[in-house]
């Protein structure tokens, strides 16, 4: 596990949820190559999807614009068990195995719980998703099971004492983020750390907002 985090620890890493589209709205591959050409070259290596991403067009974007370009060792691969596409445990290895043919690939670096709440949760507990991944891990499928995170401190504290066995959390954390009562960015990270878990961040600029900032705020920073 550490060999993986020691490579990506310090790198930014590529969110593909916000793709460059086309008027017809279908992905811009020629941009997204060059993007993907840049940030490689760069030194960096991390790219982060979800089938529910651009309609599913990412996990193809991906597959088209990395996979088949690279080789599989050059590039650290994260996709998500996400709740809209499961019921009940045995839906779940039929969608991983698409989620794999969409991307191109036969094993993800990381495999996350997604969106984890307290009321998705009881979903993913009731139809032992936590436990389904741990299978893909023992198959080789996966090499680490995570979760991304969308709700309070506590909950985030339940998920992962009832489950020591996630290796990695996704939480938001950016400055707004930070105090922020509805996400509770340092009292997540305060959680994580308790539990000795890795942490990967996920709006680090809040969706771009914090790129092009108020007046006001510029001005601070200038």
């Amino acid at each position: 596990m550490n060999k993986y985090f020691d490579e990506i620890k310090k790198n930014f890493g590529f969110g593909c949820m916000r793709l460059p589209l086309l008027e017809n709205g279908e992905v811009d591959y020629n941009e997204f190559c060059l993007m993907t050409d840049k940030f490689l070259e760069s030194g960096f290596n991390y790219f982060d999807t979800a089938h529910g991403y651009i309609s599913g067009k990412s996990e193809s974007a991906i597959r088209d614009c990395i996979a088949k370009r690279y080789p599989r060792e050059k590039f650290v691969l994260t996709n998500k068990l996400s709740n809209d596409y499961f019921n009940s445990e045995k839906d779940i290895l039929p969608f991983f195995k698409s989620q794999l043919k969409a991307c191109g690939v036969d094993y993800f670096d990381f495999y996350l719980m997604h969106s984890q709440n307290a009321n998705f949760y009881k979903k993913y507990q009731k139809c032992h998703a936590y436990e389904a991944a741990q299978k893909l891990k023992e198959q080789g499928l996966v090499r680490h099971v995570g979760l991304s995170f969308h709700d309070k401190a506590d909950v985030l504290d339940m998920i992962l004492s009832e489950h020591p066995e996630v290796e990695v959390v996704q939480i938001q954390f950016n400055y707004i983020d930070y105090n922020d009562n509805l996400i509770q960015g340092k009292k997540c990270y305060e959680v994580c750390l308790k539990h000795k878990k890795p942490v990967i961040v996920m709006e680090p600029v809040k969706g771009g907002k914090l790129v092009n900032l108020p007046k006001e705020a510029k001005a601070v920073f200038d």
